[in-house]
């Protein structure tokens, strides 16, 4: 065994070809109108398999229908072999001959891609072995020997992954569950950052539990510190929840400026985006904007973010009805 067969042998992880990913392959072959990419696809296919099969296990989400490869028409015109990575890119899946120390990437997968994973396939097609990866190509043909271990793949690949986020409840704020950091308004408005002007116009917000028309209504604060180098960019952000008849939410978002600031900065905005995210309500400030504010309403277990931003500076508040 030479030192480089033993290298790879090393890095190398194999995993097994399920028959579902057989199936898949077929199927993407019997749609060609003729057999002569045939081969092609089904490797390019049984590597993609294999690469998502290995992400899925390391946490990482993969969306094969966004892929170029899920495509029939890009899989008939182009020898394509990607899977699409939320949010993160495309990575690149390229099969490897057996006994080949030299790898084939065409050149028409040289941009828009975040890595290449390099598979081989064995004869049987039972077994799918990663060999390992480079996070960029600018030729047809790598040398096996130049290949990365798959764990930097991750390391590669982990400042682009978005951790989960974790939601705020507003349900449980109707039974008087607050996460860490959501205050009172009253509490907030004895802290030395808030500014008098606040202390007045926020006067209305202060929760009455005497009031029986207002014990629905539910409000909490928290300070966001947009982290950039320009002094007074502490904003304090208020949600306010109220229930509806018909069993959806009432919620209202509202922005108001700290560090004893009269007026928010001109030009700090205020979105609510959707699951998907996309932007649902946006609001700006303007000159002399005291404070700015959104309103909607939501469905039982309907999820919402809430972002903050000025210049480069963004905070997100994630909320789950």
């Amino acid at each position: 065994m030479s030192h480089q067969a033993y290298r790879l042998e090393d890095i190398a992880l194999t995993l097994p070809i399920t028959k579902a990913a057989l199936t898949t392959a077929e199927r993407f072959v019997n749609q060609l109108p003729h057999s002569q990419t045939g081969e092609r696809v089904r490797l390019n296919t049984l590597c993609i398999l294999a690469v998502h099969d290995y992400l899925q296990m390391m946490g990482i989400p993969t969306d094969l229908a966004a892929s170029d490869s899920w495509n029939p028409i890009m899989r008939l015109c182009a020898d394509v072999a990607d899977l699409e990575l939320p949010g993160i890119g495309r990575l690149e899946c390229r099969p490897v001959q057996l006994n080949e120390q030299i790898a084939y990437v065409p050149p028409e997968t040289w941009e828009e891609r975040v890595g290449y994973v390099f598979v081989q396939v064995d004869e049987s097609l039972q077994e799918a072995k990663l060999l390992g990866f480079v996070p960029s190509v600018a030729t047809e043909e790598i040398p096996l020997n130049e290949l990365q271990p798959l764990e930097e793949l991750i390391e590669h690949l982990a400042p682009a992954v978005e951790p989960v986020p974790e939601f705020v409840n507003l349900s449980q704020w109707f039974t008087g569950i607050f996460e860490a950091g959501w205050q009172t308004i009253e509490s907030l408005w004895n802290q030395p950052e808030m500014s008098p002007a606040f202390a007045f116009r926020s006067g209305n917000l202060i929760e009455d539990e005497t009031n029986d028309q207002q014990q629905a209504v539910v409000r909490r604060g928290k300070l966001i510190d947009l982290g950039i180098q320009i002094a007074n960019q502490l904003v304090m952000l208020v949600v306010e929840i109220s229930p509806q008849a018909d069993q959806q939410t009432n919620v209202l978002v509202q922005l108001y400026p700290a560090n004893n600031q009269k007026y928010l900065t001109s030009g700090v905005q205020l979105t609510v985006l959707d699951k998907s995210g996309s932007v649902f309500l946006e609001a700006q400030a303007r000159n002399a904007d005291n404070y700015m504010q959104l309103k909607f309403a939501g469905e039982p277990k309907e999820e919402f973010t809430v972002q903050v931003a000025l210049q480069d500076a963004c905070v997100k508040e994630h909320f789950v009805i």
